[in-house]
């Protein structure tokens, strides 16, 4: 059933998203916007079981670990040259991080869920595929901030205002920063003292009231993790690419109608990619000639090239043997994306109206709720985004105590949770880089070392912690994954 705050979109798409959606949505949307890319429960087409493990080495071109949005694009555009392309995926599903699966009669998104004209690739996927989009884009008829020792209603107009002047201020002085945003290290001699800068360091620069403050850090902090922990320069990039505050804070609009995992499953569908599920890496070799390919199954495959697009947090699970710079093991082990980051989907009765709450970083287990369905029965779906380890996302006890700091006449009735610091194949959920991070290490990730290419939102040129970022990381990748494999084919021919 489609909610008062879904309207249907076809045919030829804006340009802009209404500039009624409200800064708060855009702190609490932020959790789910990863990377990154969203799957479904549903097994590919092209999938095979990875379970004999006598068979000698396949010889491919070209082998991608990981199918998110980064490796599904990465082995479509290698696959389209003709090149025998193998697509490695150690869930039972495509998506990676996020995944499209239902709860309460409804899709729901456990990761990612919007995209917006700016994201240009995904934008264009969409269409081309022949997409819908619904559009969340009514206001609430209050924002829930922190007011005193708790949480208070206030008018979307008057709080969505002052939020707008404390973006700015905390914004203001970083214009030149990123003059071409999709090159973020072009003016790389301004950012030394800014990437140095913490949230929480920036938040120190402006002197705030304490409600003020209260208001602006869970903003930052939905986005870093924590204020300690992100870097002011990646919020910065996000307001860059934005190109103004208006787009900045409505990116969080449009939804394809068939889901995410939709999407992903319709851009994997576009070229015979050979797809194997089940199939955790455990050990990459690049013997200078091939580069081997150790499952956990223990299958060996062999390739000219490897694109790697797991998430930074889990490259320290896998062995790379033929070693790799410094900065690939200092970015996995600190980590790139949110390590803490849940998304918990509420069934909630109570006469709670259509509310957007913002916790303040300390003490609010649930740092951001928007709304999302009006059931038949009259309740509603709602989305909880958490960053506190402390929070059992399963409990609907502790959901529900979460809830009420907010709105204590709620009344949740059921949970549906994703806790991606919890998986495995994710450690971590949106991407958002630490200091540093961008100008020590970004240009060494983005680069091939040997016949190994790295992948994936967290180390995008452009959107990084966006699905627009793992298209566009990935696409690039398999660029050089190509040159990579074909130099290798043109020696074996001339060879031969």
């Amino acid at each position: 059933m489609a909610s008062e705050n879904q309207t249907p979109v076809a045919g030829t798409f804006p340009s802009r998203t209404p500039a009624r959606r409200r800064t708060v949505l855009k702190a609490a949307g932020l959790a789910t916007l990863a990377a990154t890319a969203v799957g479904t429960a549903a097994r590919s087409a092209h999938a095979m079981d990875d379970t004999d493990a006598s068979r000698p080495p396949e010889p491919y071109d070209v082998i991608v670990v990981g199918a998110g949005f980064a490796g599904v694009a990465a082995a479509r555009a290698v696959r389209a040259q003709g090149l025998r392309t193998l697509l490695l995926e150690a869930r039972d599903r495509i998506g990676g991080r996020t995944w499209t699966d239902t709860f309460a009669g409804e899709r729901v998104e456990m990761g990612g869920a919007w995209v917006h004209p700016v994201h240009t690739r995904v934008w264009h996927e969409i269409q081309s595929h022949g997409i819908s989009l619904v559009a969340d884009d009514t206001p609430p008829d209050q924002l829930i901030l922190p007011s005193g020792n708790g949480y208070a209603p206030f008018s979307p107009t008057e709080a969505g205002t002052r939020l707008g002047e404390l973006l700015t201020d905390f914004f203001a002085g970083s214009e030149a920063y990123f003059p071409r945003p999709h090159d973020p290290l072009h003016r790389i001699d301004l950012l030394a003292e800014p990437d140095r800068l913490t949230l929480r360091d920036r938040l120190d620069q402006l002197r705030l009231s304490p409600q003020d403050d209260a208001w602006l850090n869970g903003h930052t902090a939905t986005a870093g993790g924590t204020n300690t922990r992100g870097a002011y320069t990646a919020l910065v990039r996000q307001l860059a690419l934005s190109g103004d505050l208006a787009t900045y804070n409505g990116l969080n609009t449009y939804r394809p109608v068939t889901g995410m995992g939709g999407l992903i499953t319709a851009m994997l569908a576009d070229q015979p990619v050979t797809v194997r599920l089940g199939a955790p890496v455990a050990a990459v070799t690049d013997t200078g000639t091939r580069v081997l390919v150790d499952t956990r199954a223990g299958q060996r495959y062999s390739a000219s090239a490897v694109v790697v697009a797991v998430p930074a947090n889990t490259w320290n699970t896998i062995a790379f043997r033929s070693g790799l710079p410094r900065e690939f093991t200092a970015a996995s082990t600190a980590g790139i994306a949110v390590p803490h980051a849940k998304k918990i989907w509420m069934k909630v009765r109570g006469d709670v109206g259509r509310f957007i709450a913002q916790g303040a970083e300390t003490g609010a287990p649930l740092i951001g709720v928007v709304p999302h369905t009006t059931l038949a029965d009259g309740s509603r779906l709602m989305i909880g985004f958490s960053v506190d380890p402390a929070l059992d996302h399963t409990s609907t006890a502790q959901v529900q105590a979460a809830l009420r700091r907010f709105v204590p006449q709620a009344v949740v009735e059921g949970i549906k949770s994703q806790d991606w610091g919890g998986d495995p194949y994710a450690r971590g959920g949106w991407s958002f880089m630490r200091p540093l991070q961008l100008t020590r290490q970004l240009r060494t990730l983005q680069q091939p070392h040997g016949r190994l290419v790295f992948a994936g939102s967290d180390i995008a040129a452009g959107w990084s912690g966006f699905v627009e970022g793992a298209v566009e990381s990935g696409e690039h990748a398999a660029t050089l994954a190509l040159e990579l494999a074909t130099t290798t084919r043109s020696a074996s021919l001339v060879a031969g």
